[in-house]
């Protein structure tokens, strides 16, 4: 992103008076900043935005734009500002608006013809070209047999023969296709089976109703990568950059107060120890390191695990050899760092039966990390839970709470 869009950006979601500082911006700029902006930061803006200004705006967009903005508006302004576009996109921007945003018909464009198998290259031809004046865009040419999809002709078929005669069926491509009411993920799913092709959205009846492009699908996959980001650290998806203070505060605060009931339950470990600790105090400054590798290493096996799970490599019935091989992994993991903090302890504190302490106590809990860092997400995912927004809490504190016991418990028993 170029830096006067980000300018742009950041003093739009600052303003008390969004519309203003949108209305400063030229009108091709108004397009590339508004498609960028969050969606919480979009409908403020379009809240800020009297009927005229919505108007102005959405005139210069295609129809699956219009449908974006309008969708964010309420109904008496959304029906204002369709009554004043002309009747052909106003016909397209109504049909969008019927769907789902977040489904296959939700996603698609409206820039297609479709042509029967029969047809010949002039008439095709023809076609394309009315599509074109009428919208300034380029169609995707569906071939049909009797209102069957057949598949798709490609651009390069129609610009570089000149055969009047040409036989359709012989050119065609194979278009992969979704139901109008798939989700994102399953239209996700579709494409990266064929990442290069356009994907034909068909009605109940096999009918098409539109077309997706990879660069609309690729965005999907950008919001997925960033949903499970978002997930993984305990962050609502709806928050942005760009938010202020409170919002961030609203987004976090449910999560943060959760963790801290965990943290009481790793403290309330320590405190069984307190003894221990008060005798030997040295113990205190090696607790955070003995959690942290655990907690480390078992968001690691459940980045893994819920990775496969999200590509169906495994469930909590197959998950038996994952769970082994993570519990191996976690051992001489365990081993390789135990031994080096048991050197440093051993070094360092002039005290060996510490360093052996260390070394254990860092064996065991990488152990414990990869049986719950797998284990717990495979369990969640069984009772129908997200294990990306909801396994990191209980895997934390499996991994103190227990890690801090066998430290402490070793300690108490050896020192």
């Amino acid at each position: 992103m170029d830096e006067s869009l980000a300018d742009a950006q950041q003093a739009i979601a600052a303003s008390s008076t969004p519309g203003e500082e949108f209305q400063q911006l030229s009108p091709r700029r108004q397009r590339d900043v508004f498609f960028h902006l969050p969606e919480t930061v979009r409908e403020s803006l379009v809240a800020d935005m009297d009927r005229d200004q919505l108007q102005r705006f959405v005139r210069r967009l295609d129809p699956d734009e219009v449908a974006d903005v309008l969708g964010l508006v309420e109904e008496g302004t959304r029906e204002a500002v369709l009554r004043r576009l002309d009747a052909d996109r106003r016909e397209r921007t109504e049909f969008l608006l019927e769907f789902s945003p977040e489904s296959a018909a939700g996603l698609m464009h409206l820039d297609y013809v479709t042509v029967d198998v029969t047809r010949d290259l002039e008439a095709v031809a023809q076609r394309v070209q009315r599509h074109e004046d009428r919208t300034g865009r380029l169609p995707t040419v569906f071939v049909t047999d009797d209102e069957r999809l057949l598949g798709e002709l490609p651009g390069q078929t129609l610009a570089m023969t000149d055969e009047p005669d040409l036989d359709l069926g012989e050119h065609v491509v194979e278009t992969p296709t979704v139901a109008a009411d798939s989700s994102e993920e399953e239209v996700l799913d579709v494409f990266r089976a064929n990442p290069e092709s356009s994907v034909a959205v068909l009605e109940d009846d096999g009918s098409i109703l539109g077309v997706i492009y990879a660069e609309d699908l690729l965005r999907l996959v950008d919001e997925a990568a960033s949903e499970t980001l978002y997930e993984f650290t305990g962050v609502q998806e709806e928050e942005s950059v760009l938010d202020g203070p409170l919002s961030k505060v609203r987004y976090r605060y449910k999560w943060l107060i959760i963790n801290l009931g965990t943290a009481f339950l790793a403290a309330g470990m320590v405190g069984v120890f307190e003894d221990t600790i008060q005798a030997f105090t040295l113990l205190a400054v090696y607790m955070p390191v003995v959690a942290g590798m655990g907690g480390n290493a078992g968001t690691q096996s459940m980045a893994v695990t819920v990775r496969g799970l999200a590509f169906g490599q495994i469930s909590l019935a197959t998950g038996g050899r994952a769970v082994a091989n993570e519990v191996v992994a976690g051992a001489v993991n365990g081993a390789i760092t135990g031994v080096l903090v048991a050197i440093i302890a051993s070094v360092f504190n002039q005290s060996p039966l510490l360093g052996l302490v260390l070394g254990v106590s860092m064996v065991l809990n990488l152990i414990i990390a990869g049986f719950f860092g797998t284990t717990i997400p495979l369990v969640l995912d069984k009772v129908g839970k997200d294990p990306a927004t909801s396994a990191t809490i209980f895997i934390t504190t499996a991994t103190d709470v227990l890690g801090f016991f066998i430290f402490l418990g070793l300690a108490q028993s050896v020192l």
